[in-house]
């Protein structure tokens, strides 16, 4: 078991002129379980790949506990890789499989039985050592994965996507089975996906990527609450964000924003922060759960409630999502049930200010 210190870390390609990750640095704590989450080409897998040894570090350093790993081979590293596609021996059983690396290490026959035992009581596999993985589901093939890495009881356990090629319901049940054996091994895991389902459910801590650098580095409610910038903002819950353009103006002593189509009170708190922005540019940003039909909500008034036209319905048997939109804007709200209007139908929708996000529009990092 080890921390993970990634100092400078890049990775560049054509002489340089192009990189895949850029200037990266974290520190991943002892036993926690870190997750890389972004979109397909962030960088996310390449970093994964440069701690497992698998992908060569153009400049930077990476430290397993006290040990500076960049220049080490990754047989030497002491970690331990789960892939996307199990990377099974089709011939071998799943005994053989989680006895292979052992054996390559010249652990004796019976420690090599003690260990695969224990880690197929931990991952309930016990009753498939003598199947072949063409024997197996999908499901049943990621547990003998990552029993395979178990077995060598690593400092630090790396996944790569690892849940991607199983159908919904297994992915929920392989989410909380890795949630549980971590809390069981309290190890180090880095996590990759670009699922942000994933990444809020399994992370201690989420680093969300984008373009080869991290944007954010910060437990997941914190990231859900306080996004660094538009992109996080963007990415990280479902729905997405919503975003509107327009200006900040103010009257009589308060603040408002100014869509065009609609304008709506600005919260008292977020007065300091706005000021500077006052008949200027700026991204407002409400999830949709921030959204009400105003027929069912405690907040409404004059000066939070919008009109706006229903575009689309979609139901999601708990909640219905509802498409809205002005002359302008585009937006989702997360209702009840029971709550369907008709397409093409007026409505009036609530804001709830109190949870609104504004991001500067040049750099479209966060104002408040």
């Amino acid at each position: 078991m080890a921390h993970v210190s990634l100092k400078n870390l890049y990775k560049t390609w054509n002489n340089g002129d192009t990189y895949t990750v850029k200037n990266l640095s974290l520190d991943i704590k002892d036993k926690e379980f870190c997750v890389f989450v972004g979109p397909s080409g962030c960088g996310k897998s390449t970093t994964l790949r440069m701690i497992a040894g698998l992908e060569t570090v153009s400049s930077g350093t990476i430290a397993i506990g006290s040990r500076v790993v960049s220049e080490i081979p990754a047989k030497d590293r002491n970690i331990a890789m789960v892939f996307q596609n199990y990377a099974l021996y089709p011939h071998m059983s799943v005994y053989e499989n989680m006895a292979f690396a052992l054996k390559l290490r010249n652990y004796s026959k019976a420690e090599i039985d003690k260990r695969i035992k224990e880690a197929s009581v931990i991952l309930s596999i016990e009753h498939l050592l003598d199947r072949k993985p063409k024997a197996l589901s999908g499901g049943e093939r990621q547990r003998v994965a990552v029993g395979r890495a178990i077995v060598r009881k690593p400092d630090v356990f790396l996944f790569d996507e690892p849940l991607s090629n199983l159908d919904a319901k297994m992915r929920v049940q392989m989410r909380t089975e890795l949630f549980k054996l971590h809390q069981r091994l309290q190890t180090t895991m880095i996590y990759v996906t670009h699922d942000q389902v994933e990444a809020m459910t399994l992370g201690s801590r989420i680093a969300v990527m984008n373009k080869g650098e991290v944007q954010q580095f910060a437990e997941p409610l914190n990231i859900y609450d306080y996004p660094a910038n538009k992109f996080v903002a963007g990415f990280i819950g479902s729905p997405a964000m919503n975003f509107m353009e327009g200006m900040i103006v103010s009257k009589a002593n308060k603040l408002y924003f100014d869509e065009g189509d609609f304008k709506v009170k600005i919260d008292e708190k977020m007065y300091d922060a706005l000021k500077p922005y006052v008949n200027k540019e700026i991204i407002f940003g409400v999830r949709p759960e921030g959204v009400y039909d105003r027929l069912f909500a405690t907040n409404a008034s004059p000066e939070n409630t919008v009109r706006v036209v229903c575009d689309v319905v979609e139901a999601m048997g708990s909640a219905n999502h509802i498409f809205l939109k002005t002359k302008k804007s585009t937006f989702v709200a997360i209702v009840d049930a029971h709550d369907r209007p008709t397409i093409g139908e007026y409505l009036e929708v609530v804001f709830d200010m109190t949870r609104a996000h504004f991001f500067d529009k040049d750099t479209e990092v966060t104002v408040i």
